[in-house]
């Protein structure tokens, strides 16, 4: 991380876990053990859209912001199912994760769509977490490269260079997400590189070191640290241990102490 140059955030994404209650027993649980990352870094817990109103006002006068799942690229209409950006500003949500990879693999998301729910966002006022990142046999077909770039090429179209401060890249190897596997430290200091460069030929230089760059692939309490470490990961987006107070604290105060 290089917290002199851009915001390290450490953001759990719950995914569909958590009733009301549940939700406001495990934000409860973590207020108070994240409270002195306020101010060092950005302590986010993206939940269930049925989770927003009870996450709001759990944290609210805290330092831990909230986010939702997912947004749609249109403001209103006749999408059955859907949520709109207007509806979680309204709410107070801050951050939105887009695109992640049980997105686009179970749900029939593209890089077009990303795009569209992006720039929706952006609009909006929300903070975008645009996630990025190969299959394992496209890693194995030795094309990360190409397909990270055509990720951030597409999903970034039309987001220009003001909107993309505003913009969070989360890289999530789809190889490592919910199945126990993770990238090696070098592996994903590599993409994450490899990212920043792409934002720099899109941008320019400056432009791409002010962006904060995430690691989501089974980022856990026993591998943080070591990740955190590398000079392009920026933080992490939480999965499986986002749901456990003390893991999830375990990351942020090694974000914290990095």
């Amino acid at each position: 991380m290089n917290k002199s140059t851009r915001k390290a955030i450490i953001a759990g994404n719950w995914k569909m876990n958590n009733t009301r209650p549940e939700a406001k027993a495990l934000l409860e649980a973590i207020k108070p053990l994240v409270a002195n990352a306020e101010g060092n870094v950005e302590v986010i817990a993206c939940v269930p859209f049925t989770n927003l109103e009870t996450a709001m006002n759990v944290t609210a006068g805290s330092n831990v912001k909230i986010g939702a799942e997912n947004v749609h690229f249109k403001s209103s209409g006749a999408y059955t199912g859907e949520i709109s950006a207007p509806m979680l500003v309204e709410l107070g949500v801050e951050y939105v994760v887009i695109g992640h990879s049980e997105r686009r693999q179970y749900f029939g998301e593209t890089d077009e769509t990303v795009n569209k729910r992006t720039l929706a966002a952006l609009e909006a006022g929300l903070k975008p977490i645009v996630c990025v990142g190969e299959l394992e046999w496209e890693r194995d077909c030795n094309i990360t490269e190409e397909v990270i770039a055509r990720q951030i090429k597409l999903d970034l179209w039309s987001v220009t260079a003001e909107q993309v401060k505003n913009v969070v890249i989360a890289y999530e190897p789809v190889w490592a997400i919910g199945t126990g596997k993770v990238a090696t430290p070098e592996q994903a200091e590599e993409v994450c590189a490899l990212i920043r460069s792409q934002l720099a030929k899109l941008y320019d230089e400056a432009t791409a070191e002010a962006v904060t760059i995430q690691y989501g692939g089974s980022m856990n309490a026993k591998n943080c640290a070591e990740l955190l470490a590398k000079p392009n990961i920026d933080g992490g987006l939480i999965g499986g241990a986002s749901l456990k107070a003390d893991d999830f604290n375990t990351i942020v105060q090694a974000a914290v102490n990095g």
